[in-house]
């Protein structure tokens, strides 16, 4: 990829920034493709924070970048409902599993929503609620979406309320279907396993990802930055979403970082995959060599 920009010829790098790691070799990277007149934009899975959130955790670490310079899982599936679903105003609620993060979003595109960090759904259920949901007496019924996302306080009454939503006929969205996530040099559970008790509940029905590999999340950052795909790379430390997504939005190449998930050469030289970076390194900062 041309290392000159032009102003109407923008070179685009969308990052999955590896902001567990080194810092230093980040902020000199960002910085570096920045000044040869590269765009950058972060993009991430984690819907637990809005893109605000997350442009104050890159400042603090003393990346550089700007809220639009940001593209969170919540903020695309909020641009999907409120752009591409055009609910009818009495099914334009939100049903939330999730964290603030969504909520955020959501205030963003002035979609309502119940549920998620709201205190009448962080609780245990009660033999009453069992009856009023049935019923309907406890239902929404504006409520047109279940929107699925991480959420560290999800219940049984929660559960509940998202399945008795989609058996009346919400739709079933998902921020993304990632099923760990990486923290603490291991793996917890991700969005993924939030939503798939309701998968499983649906006979297998499978919610519209938002997030990474999901090309939905990729159309939706080409509509807002009008890049060329073919001279855009994407970086990223996760083979099955970041390089993955990468390498089906049609980008002109994918560089793998081995500083998150994925770790080495033979997760994609393995028998069976795939899935192949362009490029790979081991570091950030090796990209100033």
């Amino acid at each position: 990829m041309d290392a000159e920009a032009h102003e109407k010829d923008r070179r685009l790098m969308v990052w999955r920034s590896p902001l567990r790691r080194n810092r230093t070799d980040t902020t000199d990277a960002a910085e570096q493709r920045s000044s040869i007149g590269k765009q950058i934009v972060f993009v991430t899975n984690n819907s637990t924070k809005s893109r605000a959130d997350y442009q104050k955790k890159l400042e603090s670490l003393g990346i550089p970048a700007s809220v639009n310079e940001v593209f969170g899982s919540s903020y695309s599936a909020a641009i999907y409902i409120s752009r591409i679903l055009r609910l009818p105003k009495d099914q334009s609620t939100v049903f939330v599993l999730g964290e603030s993060g969504i909520e955020t979003e959501l205030d963003s595109e002035s979609i309502p929503h119940i549920g998620g960090t709201a205190q009448a759904y962080n609780r245990l259920i009660e033999p009453k609620d069992y009856t009023a949901i049935a019923s309907g007496e406890a239902l929404d019924p504006s409520v047109g979406v279940v929107l699925a996302g991480l959420d560290f306080h999800v219940n049984y009454l929660k559960l509940a309320y998202a399945l008795a939503y989609l058996r009346r006929g919400a739709k079933f969205l998902a921020t993304n279907v990632d099923v760990t996530l990486p923290s603490a040099g291991s793996l917890f559970p991700g969005a993924g396993a939030i939503g798939a008790p309701l998968v499983a509940m649906m006979g297998g029905e499978k919610p519209t990802a938002l997030g990474k590999p999901s090309q939905a999340m990729m159309d939706a950052i080409e509509g807002k930055f009008k890049f060329d795909r073919a001279r855009t790379c994407m970086v990223g430390d996760r083979l099955d979403t970041d390089i993955r997504f990468g390498i089906e939005g049609g980008l002109g190449g994918t560089l793998c970082v081995m500083t998150g998930v994925t770790r080495s050469k033979a997760e994609w030289e393995g028998e069976g995959v795939n899935i192949y970076p362009t490029a790979w390194v081991k570091e950030l900062g090796d990209l100033r060599e």
